[in-house]
């Protein structure tokens, strides 16, 4: 009966190590590919919390939470430092478990950001996930010295460190460059027009209602009879009131209107709503992604006047989109002289086509052809022939690119822990124990160490 008891418990702590180191490494990976989509989040978080002040750490934060969960999942996975691993795993889900709940009834913000943009779940769905989390911390806590661990405490040290190194290099490769993979709706080969509606039948319905107050009574009317010719009745406020739940559109902010400066360039004389045409063109369209003029980059600014340049030569469109104040704009105007033609857009709608500030975006017919990270902007001596002529107009293969780029990282990532593992196993594992009494000795001191 202990027997079966015994076994039954190693299973069920290997499932619960499973689980756990499963989750969360998928869990940082997803958002160790966009940190600055995590900051953004992190950032949510603090104005909801009313802590705005805090915002300059958001990116710091970002570091810690998507290397620190990656790394957290795989020393679970591998059985690394399992005392101490497993303590952690219990504090962050004690931490996080009664803080979902609040998100989920409070609602601060509608998408927990647990994973990225990879996979997005309700805040309620994600308190269900972090209870079952929950449950197999506690176990993997108070069973830890049954987690098998793959590796000799000889190489523990070499292990975790070459994960924390490789998880924070990570991070910040996808800070410097765009996300190696991109999860957003504003990907290489999306038509945005396509992913701003549903297909018919699959959009959520929603009914006028109609609020009119008579006798100090107040009643709601739909479109069908809402009294509009009885003078008794007063109009009080109209609302849309969802009666059937269906799908949302991926993209519902792009929006972009043009601003005409005066021949000095300095005022802005008048706007115009140009999302359409830009949506429509049947030609090349170059949008420079300038979030903020005030925080952008202008060490690679050059590279973005030579495209501008090359757009005028050879007929080309080019607009910088930003959504700094008019102010701003015309002050940086007057400091660079780009003589770029400025747009203003939503600031979240930005942040989410290029994490880079600044970036470039190429357009044809609606559809994303690429775009590049400030420092990855084609440089002049590249753009010396119209862009049909150029592999700059080629829409990548992003299934396939994203594949080839999942394998790079596992062969980065797992090639020193595979290679060090079979060491392991050759020189120590292998390696008998002459005496019964000295290799209690050592399973007891290693497993009060790990």
């Amino acid at each position: 009966m202990g027997k079966t008891k015994n076994i039954l418990i190693k299973i069920v702590v290997e499932l619960s190590r499973v689980i756990l180191g499963i989750t969360f490494v998928f869990s940082g990976f997803v958002k160790s590919v966009d940190p600055m989509g995590t900051t953004y989040k992190i950032q949510d978080y603090l104005t909801s919390f009313g802590l705005t002040e805090l915002h300059g750490f958001a990116f710091l934060m970002a570091i810690v939470l998507c290397a620190g969960e990656f790394c957290l999942g795989l020393f679970m996975f591998i059985g690394l430092y399992r005392k101490w691993t497993s303590r952690l795993m219990f504090l962050v889900m004690i931490f996080m478990t009664p803080l979902t709940l609040y998100l989920a009834i409070a609602e601060p913000v509608k998408d927990c950001g647990c994973f990225g943009d990879a996979l997005i779940i309700t805040n309620w769905q994600t308190f269900y996930k972090n209870i079952v989390l929950l449950a197999c911390s506690v176990v993997t806590l108070i069973y830890h010295e049954k987690i098998t661990n793959l590796f000799t405490g000889k190489f523990y040290w070499f292990v975790g460190l070459w994960i924390v190194i490789f998880g924070i290099s990570f991070c910040l490769y996808n800070y410097y460059n765009e996300p190696i993979i991109d999860f957003r709706p504003y990907k290489p080969g999306n038509n945005i027009p396509q992913l701003m509606t549903v297909e018919e039948g699959r959009a959520p319905v929603y009914e006028n209602v109609f609020i009119y107050e008579k006798d100090g009574t107040q009643q709601e009317f739909t479109e069908d009879n809402y009294p509009w010719q009885d003078s008794t009745w007063v109009f009080v406020d109209r609302k849309s009131k969802l009666i059937k739940e269906g799908e949302e559109p991926l993209i519902t902010d792009f929006a972009v209107t043009r601003l005409y400066f005066n021949p000095e360039r300095t005022e802005i004389e008048g706007t115009e709503d140009i999302t359409t045409e830009i949506l429509a063109d049947t030609g090349y369209t170059f949008l420079m992604i300038a979030y903020s003029l005030e925080e952008m980059d202008r060490n690679y600014l050059s590279r973005f006047e030579d495209v501008n340049n090359y757009a005028e030569e050879y007929g080309y469109t080019f607009y910088c989109l930003t959504a700094s104040p008019q102010d701003i704009i015309i002050e940086k105007e007057k400091e660079d002289i780009t003589n770029f033609n400025f747009c203003s857009a939503d600031e979240r709608l930005l942040k989410t086509i290029v994490r880079s500030n600044p970036g470039l975006v190429l357009l044809k017919n609606g559809t994303i052809v690429n775009k590049w990270a400030d420092h990855t902007v084609p440089e002049e001596k590249s753009l010396n022939r119209p862009l049909e002529e150029l592999s700059l107009s080629e829409i990548p293969d992003t299934e396939q690119r994203d594949k080839r780029r999942i394998l790079t990282v596992a062969f980065f990532l797992l090639v020193p822990i595979i290679g060090t593992k079979l060491f392991d196993a050759l020189i120590y594992q292998r390696r008998p124990y002459n005496d019964p009494k000295k290799k209690d000795e050592k399973e007891t001191k290693h497993n009060e160490l790990t």
